[in-house]
């Protein structure tokens, strides 16, 4: 009998249906050993040797999978083809030799990999197996054991010197660091006032058009030539009675090229620009698609290769594929001679590795959708018309423009672009419309119908999105494809970022106390080129080019002096006030807790009262409410934590009751009929929808009652993700 072994059970699921009897698939559910949970597990003065554990929720898991590699003559490691995916191979193989009775002397040991979860990508993996790559384990723990480092040292000192459960980290302290920089300069931000003038101008066809002026006698205009209203109002004036004449039109053909297939990066940026969704939503869905989804007439069967990549190649048999493909759909005009190929940015980019691409070209989406969730669907569409474009001529626009005179000297600017051939925009359309202007002849004269003034003032940079926040993480080489989107959702669920405007990242307060504190006293942690020089410190080390032990303490020694040093010097951050405590009498100082600044007792920790801070420093006051204490009967009050306002008994400490305050959706209880259906959260912050009069009914829904089912459902927040 043969094991084959791969991370998830859904992996473990289509695979199975590839392979005949002889093969039992199983699933390690992701890593089977890691480092202690409540402990560094790091030996700092013995080369940094790591000590692992098999987590709690691995164990019954494990005990299964030994058992089964105990029978088996033969044991496939077929986890993801990346680090994290040599890794767990490594872990079973280690636990296999230290656990299993027999022992595993005798056994074929083989580690096949593929980009894709195919029939004939499977056949090709079992024919062509080879060892585990300890070059990339190794990379793997040093960036675990670099990262574990990082934390578990700053982490106390940042919970000592500002408040508990705040958290800091090799990558996610510098993607905090621009979130928080961007938002410094939107503070500092002074909009400016600028002019424009623009116009509607007629030919002799009675066809109208808009230009723009660019340009007074020999003065081209910038865009801070015109910074008043009355300037602007003269040049009008200058042009009441003005005549004008076309004075040069210009023609231009050029071609647009299709861009590269997708990688990790670019997926995420364009699914957040495109679709909305997050980097870490767009992950999920890509997981999903790579391992699996029924299909008709294929059964289970994996629709895109694998997701983490930064490379831009793709397959031979792709190629030929979408060649013949695009021939059929849109005619051999549409077919470049060769192939396309595309070069990756990155130095280092696994060349090996394919771009993110459907597993056929000829799977049309359309073909699939009514089998996939509406947002899979539109994840794999995004990825079937990128890969396949990619393949496909090179759009042909024409651009015209025309030069309009008027007045001798003022010049005004009409341009319009066409699409002579559409090329890949007939399967990838951009998303730019073509502006057109009618045919003009030099020395035409034409009518000016309205010449207007248009104010205008600059704007402060946009805050981050997931897009953006990828991009500059990639250009500076922070990161690398597998990290994005854990970084992105690290940052939000330690309450350091919040989404508004539905996209954009924005720091808390918490956010700015904490970054300050790492720029001025551990600039090497938040130091881009730093951090883009250890990353590729990691590479090499993937490569088989540097141990990782010196990288680590190259790292290490000057890190833990600095700390040791800070640790001593740095004093918590706290404000001094006049304000009272109501508790005992004490001064209150300004305290930084990680949803803000509130006014805390000095006598804490046997005096815990605190006050409540409003946006300007001002002490709010309490919410009374005229509800009273289950348990004590004294009135209950407006508290607030993690998930928002709740009430608390008026005694505490004395008495600790709390109660949920609860959000009514105007829906009478379906089980009791009595209470009300109320909005409300899981300790962990999950929605769901429960009877007023819980515990007395028990009531609960996960989806909004007032709603059908797949639109009143709440999507699961990023911390649960």
């Amino acid at each position: 009998m043969k094991l084959v072994i791969v991370e998830s059970p859904t992996k473990a699921k289509t695979i199975s249906k590839f392979l005949g009897k002889g093969y039992s698939v199983k699933s390690s559910f992701g890593h089977v050993r890691d480092l202690p949970k409540g402990d560094m597990g790091i030996d700092t003065e013995h080369d940094f040797l790591p000590h692992y554990v098999v987590p709690r929720t691995a164990r019954k898991n494990l005990t299964d999978l030994r058992k089964t590699a105990a029978k088996a003559d033969t044991i496939i490691f077929a986890t993801d083809e990346d680090r994290e995916g040599e890794a767990i191979s490594w872990h079973l193989l280690e636990v296999f030799k230290k656990e299993i009775k027999e022992g595993i002397e005798g056994k074929t040991l083989q580690r096949i990999a593929f980009h894709e979860i195919t029939k004939e990508a499977i056949a090709e993996a079992l024919k062509n197996p080879r060892e585990i790559d300890l070059h990339m384990v190794n990379a793997q723990q040093a960036r675990r054991i670099l990262d574990r480092l990082v934390g578990y040292n700053l982490s106390p000192l940042l919970w000592a010197k500002i408040t508990k459960g705040l958290s800091a980290g090799r990558v996610q302290s510098v993607a905090l660091r621009f979130i928080v920089e961007r938002e410094r300069e939107i503070q500092a931000f002074k909009a400016e006032e600028y002019w424009t003038i623009e116009g509607i101008f007629e030919n002799k066809e009675k066809a109208s058009f808009e230009a723009k002026l660019v340009k007074i006698g020999e003065e081209s205009l910038e865009k801070f030539s015109i910074t008043a209203e009355a300037d602007a109002k003269k040049i009008i004036d200058a042009l009441v009675s003005a005549s004008f004449n076309v004075n040069a039109v210009t023609k231009k053909i050029s071609h647009r090229s299709p861009p590269a297939p997708y990688t990790t990066s670019t997926l995420q940026q364009d699914a957040n620009r495109k679709l909305g969704f997050s980097a870490k939503q767009t992950m999920m869905l890509a997981q999903q698609l790579y391992e699996g989804v029924v299909v008709p007439d294929e059964g289970q069967v994996g629709l895109i290769t694998y997701m983490r990549t930064d490379a831009v190649n793709l397959s031979e048999q792709f190629l030929k594929e979408s060649r013949t493909m695009i021939e059929g759909s849109f005619g051999a005009s549409h077919v470049p001679e060769e192939p396309r190929h595309y070069k990756a940015k990155s130095r280092l980019a696994q060349e090996a590795h394919e771009a993110i691409r459907p597993s056929s070209a000829n799977r049309h989406p359309a073909s699939i959708k009514e089998n996939l969730e509406p947002n899979q669907y539109k994840l794999y569409d995004l990825i079937w018309r990128r890969a396949v474009a990619s393949q496909m001529k090179d759009a042909e626009l024409e651009t015209n423009s025309a030069d309009i005179l008027g007045a001798e000297k003022y010049m005004f600017r009409a341009s319009g672009t066409r699409v002579t051939f559409d090329g890949f925009l007939a399967l990838y359309p951009d998303g730019e419309r073509p502006t057109e202007i009618p045919a003009l002849a030099e020395g035409e004269a034409v009518t000016a119908q309205e010449i207007l003034p248009k104010q205008h003032f600059t704007e402060p940079p946009a805050r981050y999105s997931d897009a953006s926040l990828v991009k500059i993480m990639e250009e500076n080489g922070i990161g690398r494809p597998s990290t994005y989107a854990p970084t992105i959702g690290t940052i939000i669920e330690r309450n350091y970022v919040e989404r508004i405007e539905g996209r954009r990242l924005k720091p808390t307060e918490i956010a700015f106390v904490v970054n300050d504190l790492l720029v001025e006293n551990f600039p090497i942690i938040v130091d881009y080129q730093f951090t883009a020089k250890m990353e590729e410190g990691l590479d090499e080390i993937a490569e088989g080019n540097k141990e990782w032990v010196p990288v680590i303490r190259e790292f290490y020694e000057p890190f833990k002096k600095n700390l040791d040093e800070k640790a001593e010097l740095l004093q918590k951050t706290e404000i001094a006030t006049d304000e009272k405590c109501d508790l005992c009498g004490k001064p209150m100082v300004i305290k930084m807790g990680r949803f803000g600044k509130f006014f805390g007792c000095t006598g804490y920790p046997e005096c815990k009262g605190i006050k409540r801070m409003g946006k300007t420093g001002e002490v709010l006051p309490e919410e009374k409410t005229d509800e009273k204490c289950p348990t004590c009967g004294a009135p209950m009050k407006v508290k607030y934590g993690r998930f928002g306002a709740f009430l608390s008994c008026s005694t505490y400490p004395a008495c600790k009751t709390i109660k949920p305050m609860l959000k009514l959706i105007g829906l009478k209880c379906p089980t009791c009929t009595i209470g009300d259906v109320a909005e409300r959260r899981t300790k962990r912050g999950k929605h769901f929808w429960g009877c007023s009069r819980y515990p007395d009914c028990d009531y609960t829904s996960w989806t909004n009652p007032l709603l059908p089912p797949k639109e009143g459902s709440l999507t699961v927040p990023e911390s649960q993700v």
